[in-house]
């Protein structure tokens, strides 16, 4: 794949993505995938998130595209980041992405703190808007405003994370001389932005300390790093001290794929890769785990 307007080359960290809607409910198997994760030498594991399923199998329902349904299993991030904490020493954790409009500000921050102390300043949190109205519905969140009360949750958080006490008055919002306690580790904890629309790419470099993107490498996909630079730098911000989170996808792909996709990465300017062994037709947990042993091979 020939990436053009291509950056320098940089030292990539790789992690692995947690297979959620196929580990199964075995803690055991999630123990396993983990600890062979961070066995492998990967730097870091990411998780999806949803916690509502939508049946799909209505009349209004039928004519859209679900990618996930109520027949997808998913663990709870922060749930199943506490259990990983417990089990790992070394591995990174990372919300690839937290819905974070549908969920209550506050809480978020005292979640994250809890997990990013338990793990010993582990945790990367990865947000982002999300798409299922349903599921908002259902939180009694508001879908419609979700953009920009999201930017307000993010200045929320952080000044939640470092500081004792918060005074705080926004549309959203209101803290009156109140705080977390304990804080986390990371004063603040790293927050990372995904999606992909233009307004996503200008909101992260005022907001963002990262952007975290799912699939293959593309030509637009570097037409967008080159866009998001040029926002950090109208910004004030270091390019150079700005994450980006690429994909490599073993779904419909050979191993020359993921060798290539990696290699892409890396000339767009990627930090982070993360090997996706999701709907790869792995008919068991361990076939995911020997999946990351052939990537690892492969990559370093």
């Amino acid at each position: 794949m020939l990436i053009t307007g291509v950056l320098e080359f940089i030292l990539v960290e790789l992690g692995a993505l947690f297979p959620q809607t196929e580990i199964g409910m075995d803690p055991v198997v999630v123990r396993d995938f983990s600890q062979a994760a961070e066995d492998l030498g990967y730097t870091h594991m990411a998780a999806y998130e949803h916690v509502l399923g939508a049946n799909v199998d209505r009349p209004d329902r039928r004519d859209r595209h679900w990618p996930y349904t109520s027949e997808s299993a998913f663990y709870e991030p922060f749930s199943l980041f506490s259990y990983v904490a417990g089990i790992t020493t070394r591995l990174g954790l990372v919300t690839a992405i937290l819905i974070l409009p549908q969920r209550q500000t506050v809480l978020v921050a005292k979640q994250a703190a809890t997990l990013d102390v338990l793990s010993g300043g582990r945790l990367r949190l990865g947000v982002g808007l999300g798409w299922n109205t349903i599921e908002y519905e259902a939180l009694g969140a508001d879908f419609k405003n979700r953009g920009k009360r999201m930017e307000e949750q993010v200045e929320l958080l952080r000044k939640l994370w470092t500081e004792p006490l918060v005074d705080f008055e926004g549309r959203w919002h209101r803290i009156p001389d109140a705080g977390i306690n304990p804080l986390p580790v990371q004063r603040p904890i790293p927050i990372w932005f995904g999606g992909a629309a233009d307004q996503v790419l200008r909101r992260a470099a005022r907001l963002a300390d990262g952007w975290i993107l799912a699939g293959r490498p593309t030509q637009e996909i570097a037409d967008n790093v080159r866009r998001l630079h040029e926002y950090l730098r109208e910004a004030g911000r270091d390019v150079a001290s700005f994450g980006i989170q690429g994909g490599i996808v073993m779904r419909d792909t050979t191993p020359d794929n993921w060798r290539r996709d990696y290699d892409a990465w890396t000339e767009i300017g990627a930090t982070h890769v993360t090997v996706n062994t999701m709907n790869a037709n792995l008919g068991s947990p361990s076939a995911h785990i020997d999946a990351l042993h052939r990537a690892k091979e492969l990559l370093t």
